[in-house]
């Protein structure tokens, strides 16, 4: 997930380079961006939006942020490359937060956190290296980007330098209405794409693209460490094509998918009736509206169940997450009281805390929760929240376990850099990062890996991700994406039985329909 807004206290450790008595410190800046200072996430405010839609009386209250004109993102939608997730600056509202607590000078491990003046002359010189002596002449800006983006690549893998064309159709597909094929990428170091979901209804999903699949080439042209934003091309002209050469788990060869762009406009929630009293509620991400349009949709479901449901089955399948303030307001929307999440970060600023406030939209009805390993980030701390909470049962496989947020921080030149600033932390304290969220009632698709196989679609196998607290913990391998209706089937079987029934702990195996076809 991933918070837009600029991080005043880490302006100086750029602006310094401007002071540094260095050949190129000249064309740094000597000011910072003129962007007026912005909270970070906090926890619910002590007023609602005007405009919000309620039941709860007016003096209950609501997380802030729930309706944004842009979203904050998740790792990187669609055509950016980047990951969960995710957004655009926005301005939070006052909120009940505590006072920050001061922050030493120096950082969390104890070091002096000033530029290193020594290792800066390293690199200057190893610049001057390649500008005066390598093969071909080098470009000053492309040399500068490169150095930049390498600055990042070793971080983590959710921490990346996005230009001003990636920075823009960042925003963009964060409003849920861009130009595309619809799908959720993660960059790797070797610049291919590992595919996090594809999108509801968008043109991925029809030609066949799964979560877990790897992207090695766009019309033919494999990818570049080096190349910056390597998904750049598969935006385009609605009904231009696109040609994607994949590599699959269970295929012995790579193969190709022509998949034709369009404008996507991506509807979030989605609902029906399973049968008399029991809903289902499908959220495929969270956006700037996903929040208002539960409300709609759950309103929609209560009185077509005649004013209050027996029992909702919560499908998060998929969904790689997006706007935190979205996911901290539907959970609030199901719980009458209880911590929804908290971050923590070295800096003040990444700390913060979200609770919810009284009035359950549900009525207390049974809720079940449905996950796999393509649900990540904001559905990781939705599902956290419910489950940590007594609210709900989390029924599928383990989930992505992306538990880090990302800060996004915009630059003077219409560049910006998205930074990994914090952890976030379910209810019970517990950080989730490499690890996921562990069902209550696991599920298997068929033909499931080796239960003592470590499939590579999770958080924990990407290089370079931040070391979780228990992501080695034996019997919590990766999970799996299940498709169809039959965990539908099965989280609905759940749903139905009666309160204080013991929970299995033997897997059901789901037959998902159309999960073995290519």
């Amino acid at each position: 997930m991933s918070l837009r807004h600029p991080l005043r206290s880490l302006l100086p450790l750029a602006l310094a380079l401007s002071a540094a008595p260095l050949a190129f410190a000249q064309q740094a800046p000597t000011t910072p961006p003129p962007v007026a200072p912005q909270s970070a996430p906090q926890p619910a405010p002590s007023t609602a939006p005007a405009t919000q839609p309620t039941d709860k009386k007016p003096a209950e209250t609501k997380p802030a942020d729930t309706k944004p004109d842009t979203k904050p993102g998740t790792p990187p939608a669609d055509d950016t490359g980047a990951d969960d997730t995710d957004t655009p600056p926005q301005p939070v509202p006052p909120a009940r937060a505590p006072a920050a607590k001061a922050k030493p000078s120096k950082d969390g491990d104890g070091v002096d956190s000033k530029v290193p003046i020594e290792e800066i002359r390293r690199y200057v010189a190893v610049y001057n290296a390649v500008k005066q002596a390598y093969v071909e002449p080098v470009d000053d800006a492309k040399l500068m980007h490169a150095a930049i983006r390498g600055l990042l690549l070793d971080l983590d893998p959710h921490s990346v330098y996005l230009d001003k064309v990636a920075a823009e159709d960042f925003d963009e597909q964060s409003r849920g209405n861009y130009d595309g094929i619809g799908v959720e990428l993660q960059r790797q170091p070797d610049g291919t794409l590992k595919v996090i979901s594809p999108i509801d209804d968008t043109p991925a999903t029809r030609a066949g693209i799964k979560a877990g699949d790897l992207i090695i080439a766009i019309d033919g042209k494999p990818f570049k460490v080096d190349e910056g934003d390597s998904s750049s091309t598969l935006r385009g002209a609605p009904g231009s094509k696109v040609v994607l050469t994949i590599v699959r788990e269970g295929r012995d060869k790579p193969f190709d998918l022509t998949v034709a762009r369009e404008t996507i406009r991506v509807t979030s929630v989605k609902s029906r009736m399973l049968e008399p009293g029991y809903a289902y509620l499908r959220i495929s991400a969270f956006q700037a509206d996903t929040a208002a349009d539960f409300e709609t949709q759950l309103e929609k479901l209560k009185t077509q169940s005649g004013g209050k449901l027996r029992g909702m089955v919560m499908d998060l399948r998929s969904n790689p997450g997006g706007l935190l303030t979205s996911a901290v307001q539907i959970a609030d929307d199901l719980l009458d009281s209880g911590k929804i999440v908290s971050t923590r970060g070295r800096i003040a600023i990444s700390d913060a805390e979200f609770s919810a406030t009284p009035g359950d939209r549900l009525d207390g009805a049974p809720l079940v929760v449905l996950v796999d390993a393509g649900s990540a980030s904001a559905s990781e701390v939705l599902a956290g929240a419910l489950r940590d909470n007594g609210r709900a049962r989390v029924v599928g496989s383990r989930t992505f376990g992306k538990g880090s947020v990302q800060t996004v921080l915009p630059l003077d030149n219409g560049d910006s850099v998205k930074l990994t600033t914090a952890r976030y932390y379910t209810p019970s304290g517990k950080s989730i990062q490499a690890l996921g969220i562990v069902p209550d009632v696991v599920l298997r698709a068929p033909k499931a890996p080796d239960a003592d196989g470590r499939p590579s679609y999770t958080e924990a196998t990407l290089p370079g991700h931040l070391h979780g607290d228990e992501e080695d913990t034996p019997g919590t391998n990766a999970g799996e994406v299940l498709e169809g209706d039959a965990p539908i089937a099965s989280a609905l079987a759940e749903l139905k039985k009666p309160a204080g029934a013991k929970t299995p702990t033997a897997v059901s195996k789901a037959a998902t329909p159309g999960a073995s076809k290519r």
